[in-house]
């Protein structure tokens, strides 16, 4: 689905009637944190979450702790559920066997750098990748998540776009109160901006806020290019931003709802745009590898990476969680 436009909006009639709603739901996570007994892991469980639905970026921030882990000198294995694909699990993501439909396209994404396993059951699939010899497990998107003990918990926040309404779903975009989520953060990886632009919420966090950018990669051959941009992801217009900042001439814009799995007739029609407008045609590298693979030819990717602005602060605060003892699960 794509998010409501009133999410991003100043909270009026539609999101007042729908309130009560976010309330109810809010009060029973709360309740169901407060009642299920986690399984803790034998290995350290660090989770990249966030407090909104869709979009804040947190797989770039999963990719780029797999390296800084790595140059710990621990193996890290990724969990998460496998939005948009259809294996319960715990399965581990094999890129040679699994497309997206069966895995989802984040799972694609961080099986290329390391071993990632789906899950619905989030502490089956810790469990089975402590198992298979995981050195540090990196659980995306479950910190709303209490079947399973985390050693450190980072909350993703996209300054450009804060909590939106600041309402709970339905009313708006946030999965809980911003107090109650960080509350439970050890620290707040803010992405493109600061604290005071991103949210008042921020200002008296007193944990670390590690800040950061995602940084376009191969961006200079788009410059002064006409592109018909297509993205399925949960905030297309960040992609199209992203773009227009680089110097690309967008001719179209086409978005398409988050994780939704492309057909024939929209890819064709999408070459045809771009042929008709003389332009290349280009998307996101979560889109791409949603496209069937005999359907992937002349269309280009615009992928990006995290930049860290202080990489020695992202190093201090995942030291003393790998220095941890082990612990037996239960």
């Amino acid at each position: 689905m794509r998010a409501p436009e009133f999410w991003d909006e100043a909270p009026g009639l539609l999101a007042g009637l729908l309130a009560p709603v976010g309330a109810a739901l809010d009060a029973a996570g709360r309740v169901r944190r407060c009642l299920v007994h986690p399984y803790r892991a034998p290995v350290p469980v660090i989770c990249v979450g966030n407090l909104v639905v869709g979009g804040a970026g947190k797989t770039p921030v999963v990719l780029a702790l797999i390296e800084q882990l790595r140059q710990a000198g621990v193996e890290p294995h990724v969990v998460m559920r496998g939005y948009g694909g259809r294996l319960a699990g715990p399965a581990r993501v094999d890129p040679a066997a699994h497309d997206a439909g069966a895995v989802g396209d984040e799972a694609l994404l961080a099986a290329a750098r390391a071993p990632t396993w789906v899950a619905r059951d989030r502490a089956a699939g810790v469990r089975a990748a402590a198992e298979a010899g995981a050195g540090v497990i990196l659980l995306d998107d479950g910190f709303q998540n209490p079947s399973v003990t985390k050693d450190l918990s980072l909350v993703v926040v996209d300054a450009a776009y804060g909590f939106g309404n600041g309402r709970l779903l339905p009313a708006g975009p946030l999965r809980e109160r911003v107090e109650d989520g960080l509350a439970r953060a050890d620290a707040v990886v803010l992405l493109d901006g600061d604290p005071a632009a991103a949210s008042p919420a921020l200002a008296g966090f007193d944990r670390a806020i590690l800040r950061a950018a995602l940084v376009p990669l191969e961006a200079e051959r788009l410059v002064g290019v006409r592109v018909v941009a297509f993205a399925g992801i949960g905030r297309p217009e960040k992609f199209f931003a992203t773009l227009r900042r680089l110097g690309a001439e967008i001719v179209a814009e086409m978005p398409f709802p988050d994780h939704r799995p492309f057909g024939a007739s929209e890819l064709d029609a999408l070459r045809k745009r771009a042929q008709r407008e003389q332009a290349r045609l280009v998307t996101t590298a979560k889109d791409w590898v949603r496209l069937p693979e005999d359907r992937r030819g002349g269309i280009e990717v615009l992928a990006v990476e995290i930049a860290w602005r202080d990489p020695a602060a992202v190093v201090a605060l995942l030291a003393p969680v790998l220095r941890a003892p082990a612990v037996d699960g239960d």
